[in-house]
């Protein structure tokens, strides 16, 4: 069978056929999605009103926390006319769904999926996602993939470093890792042999797109380019960056060694499938499931066009909701329409998301969530900063709360030592709060070892 006749198989036989056993209606969405994304400003708009009253009707219903806000507040959502209404409701932070925790469940849920974030500020932020949320983030997704070329089916190589990736590579997984001709690579060991591995691994399997950490893929697209592989005539024809900033020295990285474009994406588990690069180079809004607002330091709303906090309302998140939620993350509405021809939004001056690499005593260079996954879900730990001062010394600021027990003390150190070395000295200071940077902004990694420094 042929590369594109296998394709084409899996793409509108065996994929539709899993998600249909699974219960999921992507197929369908992304279907509407591919009509939906030519609609006019107007139309969109009012598909989004349409969307918001229904989701905040059944919030207002079933979900204890909105329940008893939406009273306060004498806020009806059957009045909802306008987008703009949603600024009568308050923001939702991660210390709100902290503190609310259960409540913010609907009663009537069913197959809540738990997830964990460690968010900007190393904040570990705990939530759950509901099946309709997956479904419309599964079609945004496959949505925005179709953009470049390239559908499910084609042979891929993902570059993550998720434990719940890295954890389900089970048969079962394995197996439909196969059929769909995907392949996982982790990305959190950055030495030598690692990299030498993951070039060769790429040259034998020639996929026909690629898809993680921007700081790792530039990281293998380095190491090629250092040691004289040619990766440009691979056949790969886009690579596709998520999860942290892509910086213009990445993305030129990117794109000379593999001789194809880099697309850009812009979400989270938390906030969703929210922006995608098109061809034409613009980032594009999945407006059909996601409103934006930027704010001010004061919580305004801005007019597009200004920089401010990205603020995310999630239309698909009736079940556990995401209404108005801050990201952290600072950005711009865009106000002009795309050359490509969509009528979805654009997103510009995406800033924030950056996950900084950490460097062993060994010299391996290793993805900073390496470290943020021991220290993100441990009990009682409100927020973290890990700081490496040296390949020698490594030290993690904790804002702990009364629960916090100290023997997670040790399990942090051994953990870190696994990851760093044997030698490395761990410090670990517990703080009244995590500082800002000078921009203002938090980082949970920041690393200031460099390879050339002694052990």
């Amino acid at each position: 069978m042929s590369n594109s006749l296998y394709t084409e198989c899996i793409s509108k036989l065996i994929f539709p056929l899993q998600e249909k056993l699974k219960k999921h209606q992507s197929v369908t969405i992304r279907q509407a999605m591919e009509e939906s994304q030519w609609w006019s400003a107007e139309q969109l708009k009012a598909f989004q009103i349409k969307r918001l009253r229904t989701m905040l009707e059944k919030v207002g219903q079933h979900v204890p926390y909105y329940r008893d806000t939406f009273a306060k507040l004498g806020f009806d959502p059957r009045i909802i006319q306008s987008t703009n209404d949603l600024q009568k409701l308050p923001f939702l932070t991660k210390a709100v769904i902290r503190a609310e925790g259960d409540r913010m469940k609907s009663d009537i849920a069913q197959g809540l999926a738990r997830f964990n974030t460690g968010g900007s500020s190393g904040e570990p932020l705990i939530f759950f996602i509901g099946t309709e949320r997956v479904t419309h983030d599964v079609a945004a997704k496959w949505r925005a993939t179709r953009w470049w070329g390239v559908d499910i089916g084609d042979p891929e190589i993902v570059v993550w470093g998720s434990p719940i990736e890295l954890g389900t590579q089970d048969k079962l997984r394995g197996l439909r890792d196969r059929l769909m001709r995907t392949e996982l690579m982790p990305a959190f060991a950055m030495n030598e042999e690692n990299l030498d591995r993951f070039v060769a691994r790429i040259v034998e399997r020639r996929p026909k797109m690629l898809f993680g950490y921007p700081s790792a893929i530039s990281h293998i697209a380095g190491h090629a380019q250092k040691k004289g592989i040619a990766l440009d005539q691979l056949g790969v024809k886009v690579v596709f960056c998520t999860s942290e900033r892509l910086y213009d020295h990445q993305r030129a990285t990117i794109s000379q060694a593999f001789g194809c474009p880099v697309a850009n994406g812009y979400g989270g588990r938390d906030a969703g499938f929210i922006a995608h690069e098109c061809p034409s180079g613009n980032m594009h809004l999945t407006a059909e499931d996601i409103i934006v607002e930027i704010i001010d330091e004061a919580g305004n709303v801005l007019p597009a066009g200004s920089s401010g906090e990205i603020v995310v309302t999630h239309l698909a998140t009736a079940d556990f909701p995401f209404i108005r939620y801050r990201t952290g993350d600072i950005g711009t509405l865009g106000t002009e329409q795309c050359p490509c021809g969509r009528g979805l939004p654009l997103l510009k001056e995406i800033q924030g998301r950056s996950t900084d690499f950490v460097i062993a005593a060994d010299g391996t260079v290793m993805h900073g969530l390496a470290l943020i996954y021991i220290l993100r879900d441990l009990p009682g730990v409100k927020a973290f900063k890990v700081i490496q001062e040296s390949i020698a010394q490594t030290r993690v600021q904790l804002v702990v709360e009364p629960h916090y027990r100290e023997e997670s003390d040790q399990a942090i150190v051994k953990g870190f030592k696994q990851r760093l070395g044997d030698d490395v000295d761990i410090t670990i200071e517990k703080v009244a709060e995590i500082s800002p940077e000078k921009s203002g902004k938090y980082r949970y990694i920041v690393s200031h070892a460099t390879q050339s420094q002694p052990n």
